[in-house]
């Protein structure tokens, strides 16, 4: 490699680990703001509605909101265009495992008035106001799908993935107006934004849903890169491929699918699961490599056979304490979840949960959330014991949960 482009990419990855000092976020903003109660949104992506809970506690139900009011529009305008019932159909079949998906990733508003939620089934985000269940406003994305989303550290914007069109928007989130667009590998996944707003972080997962699912036919995959773009342009500033870090760690029989992904506090490191993997893996952003790996066990209950794990997760979620010491991962496939000492890298007791699809931290940091899809709730995981906490009763296959804010006095939409 030139010494040219050498010092350029060490200068760009030094620039991509720089954070400010105890930077102000939207949620702090917000948690000082009188009339604002902070809460966890759980998406229930099978029945399409969001509960909202306490954000820490005891999580008790606060309200709980119908996401698709616009159901009957969406379903004419989906029978009426052959190529959109036939895309409606497959992530029934496929993603959905027989079901429709109508809430997978959602934030609140910084004043607390509406939420944003991504509808893969109607491939689009709407916003909805807290106080009616009304949409504000909606944004149909390119493409079939709609996926995961990230919310800018001021709150004004929010990314989200456009799965089967390699591309992710970015909205103004009052307003539901695209401020930029950039391309990604295949199937795009998770976003991140960094601390200091300055650039996203793209995940792409390539196609989940074939029987190819041995190391040999993993090429088959498609595309899969995470893909950095500035956050003002939307240009992109550095393209990874954990191909070559994995190659590079002797992890040739590895998938190079990134699946969720949690950063440091610091931004120094970036943990992350890959399909396939009962584990997750440790990247240093500025050495632009993989330092280490954890494996986490297997459960005995759990069939080998790859094509019978749901869109080739084995593990999927992954959180981090506010302090930077723990991590918690939940263990989809294997039927737990696990708080993992971020120093040694030892796990905790491995807390029996049913397909757990996510994990999240609570308001207060003292607490993993996991959402457990098999079971219609969501269990808190005490971060310093690693022992369950308590679990509380929610919607239809509960995947994303998301800290967020809601007026003080709201118990659910006047229409509800």
């Amino acid at each position: 490699m030139p010494a040219s482009r050498s010092r350029h990419l060490c200068s760009v990855a030094a620039a991509l680990v720089l954070t400010v000092a105890a930077p102000a976020t939207a949620a702090s903003a917000a948690s000082g703001a009188s009339g604002l109660r902070e809460v966890l949104f759980v998406g229930n992506n099978w029945d399409g509605t969001a509960d909202v809970i306490k954000s820490s506690g005891d999580f008790a139900e606060v309200g709980r909101i119908n996401v698709i009011p616009d159901r009957d529009q969406r379903m004419a305008e989906i029978n009426a265009d052959p190529i959109k019932w036939v895309y409606f159909q497959a992530i029934r079949n496929s993603v959905g495992e027989g079901h429709d998906q109508f809430a997978d990733d959602m934030y609140s508003t910084p004043d607390g008035k509406s939420v944003v939620v991504s509808r893969p089934s109607f491939a689009d985000v709407v916003s909805i106001d807290l106080a009616t269940g009304r949409i504000n406003w909606r944004f149909p994305v390119a493409g079939y799908r709609a996926d995961h989303m990230a919310v800018s550290p001021d709150g004004t914007r929010v990314a989200v993935s456009a799965s089967t069109a390699n591309t992710v928007h970015v909205l103004d989130i009052g307003t539901g107006k695209q401020l930029g667009s950039f391309a990604t590998g295949d199937k795009p996944h998770e976003n991140v934004f960094t601390r200091d707003g300055k650039y996203i972080w793209n995940m792409s997962i390539g196609d989940v849903n074939t029987s190819l699912d041995s190391p040999g036919w993993d090429w088959t995959k498609g595309d899969r890169h995470i893909t950095v773009v500035d956050a003002t342009t939307y240009k992109q500033v550095r393209v990874i491929d954990m191909r070559q870090r994995l190659d590079a760690y002797g992890l040739k029989d590895f998938s190079d699918a990134v699946r969720p992904a949690v950063f440091s506090p610091d931004e120094s490191k970036l943990y992350f699961q890959v399909s396939f993997f009962n584990g997750f893996l440790e990247y240093d952003v500025a050495a632009d490599k993989i330092t280490r790996m954890k494996t986490l066990p297997k459960n005995p209950a759990t069939s080998e056979d790859r094509t019978t794990w749901v869109n080739d997760s084995r593990h999927h979620g992954i959180s981090m304490n506010p302090e930077g010491t723990k991590l918690c991962v939940a263990g989809t496939m294997d039927d737990y979840a696990t708080v993992v000492d971020r120093s040694t890298l030892q796990e905790g007791p491995l807390v029996p949960t049913s397909k757990p699809y996510w994990a999240t931290v609570s308001g207060d940091g003292k607490d993993c959330v996991v959402s457990e899809s098999g079971a219609d709730q969501v269990t808190a995981i005490d971060f310093a014991t690693g022992r369950k906490v308590t679990s509380v009763p929610v919607g239809d296959h509960p995947q994303r949960v998301r800290l967020g804010h809601v007026q003080a006095d709201w118990t659910g939409p006047s229409g509800s």
